[in-house]
């Protein structure tokens, strides 16, 4: 068997018979001697690493992207624990944890690879290099889960991801990745100059004209406005308009649209030859694929790579006409960005934290101080107002 041979971390279907037995009867009624030395009231019918795994991310209700991140993390974790540690996670010690921790920093060699090939390529690679400090704390926060499950399920009898220590990461007190008003309008302009001499050419720019500016306006996470629908904008009669989308933990919000959004998107819907308006029962996806004749829904890669190619464009255009700090910044974009971007210009401009809160759906108003940058600009203005007066030095 290769070392990096696939685990099965697909979750179980609730309603599959594998997964909760045959016909209504527990897997210990099937095979009582496979269970002869575990308890009679454990929670689950997992007898394997895998199938404990397994049972772990059904658990939780996860979106697909979560699933992804948590099968790749346990992937990780129980072919470490198979090839290195050479132990069952019942077998494993604190000291098998932190280990595992200090493992995440440099892995082998021979368990990296720069290309991402699937998991079935026998050239496939768990990393593509040493994580991050906060890489690491997420792989290790899906791991303690993992563990803290299998406890609390009755599969381990103790948990030694409970003593194990959250890997610490340094926290900014503020937010950086953010463009400038300049910038936003140079990558605006950028794109809005893109010839289109195909009905796909200009179904393109149109679409990638709405994205930046959806998402400039509302600070919408990637996936809340790739997985909008297009009757998610919407006005209640009374002038103002909105886009419903669900965040976190699945919680929606609404979020208000400005005149220039509404006015993009209705240029969009119009390349696509559809009505420039449509009602709140529209279920067609917001954020559509310019290809092909379908109207088919374009994944959150697909939506950041078309930001990325609209901010590496107007990037060059900055570099071209001497903006370098402007080119600096939009070489570095990404469709997070213009979250920050979004935050941090309002809360500049005077907008009450609480209410820059609700619109990001943050779940403390501390998380929305960090946009926050006039009191610094203050701050540094004053200084230097202070070195110009008087001999400081």
């Amino acid at each position: 068997m290769s070392k990096f041979a696939p685990i099965d971390l697909q979750p179980f279907d609730p309603h599959s018979r594998t997964a909760r037995g045959h016909g209504g009867l527990a897997l210990r009624d099937i095979d009582p001697e496979a269970w002869r030395d575990i308890p009679e009231d454990v929670l689950t019918d997992a007898r394997t690493d895998s199938e404990i795994a397994r049972e772990y991310i059904s658990h939780g209700e996860l979106r697909p992207k979560s699933v992804a991140n948590t099968q790749k993390e346990l992937y990780r974790f129980l072919t470490w624990c198979r090839e290195e540690a050479g132990k069952s996670l019942r077998q494993l010690g604190v000291a098998d944890l932190n280990a595992y921790k200090e493992f995440l920093k440099a892995p082998p060699a021979d368990w990296i690879s720069t290309t991402k090939w699937p998991r079935s390529d026998e050239r496939y690679r768990p990393f593509s290099g040493p994580l991050s400090d906060a890489s690491r704390r997420q792989a290790m926060i899906a791991v303690k889960g993992l563990l803290a499950f299998a406890e609390q399920t009755g599969y381990l009898r103790r948990d030694p991801g409970a003593l194990v220590k959250n890997v610490r990461t340094a926290s900014a007190s503020r937010i950086t990745r953010y463009l400038t008003q300049e910038a936003i309008g140079l990558a605006l302009a950028t794109v809005e100059s893109r010839p289109a001499e195909t009905p796909a050419a200009l179904r393109r720019r149109e679409r990638d004209r709405f994205l930046l500016i959806a998402y400039a306006h509302t600070g919408a996470r990637l996936n809340e406005i790739v997985g909008a629908g297009m009757g998610a904008i919407y006005s209640e009669g009374n002038g103002r308009w909105w886009i419903d989308v669900v965040g976190k933990g699945r919680k929606p919000r609404r979020l208000p649209v400005p005149a220039d959004m509404l006015d993009a998107f209705r240029r969009y819907r119009t390349a696509f030859g559809l009505l420039p308006q449509t009602g709140r029962t529209d279920t067609t996806p917001l954020v559509l694929s310019s290809r092909g004749k379908g109207l088919q829904r374009i994944t959150d890669e697909a939506a950041s790579e078309a930001l990325k190619a609209v901010f590496t464009a107007a990037a060059s255009a900055a570099a071209a006409r001497g903006d370098s700090d402007s080119a600096a910044q939009l070489r570095q974009a990404s469709a997070h960005w213009l979250r920050h971007s979004m935050l941090t210009n309002h809360a500049n401009n005077g907008v009450q934290l609480k209410t820059l809160q609700e619109t990001a759906g943050h779940a403390s108003i501390a998380t929305t101080a960090a946009y926050l940058h006039k009191t610094d600009n203050e701050r540094h203005d004053e200084i230097m107002a202070s070195v110009a007066g008087k001999n400081v030095l």
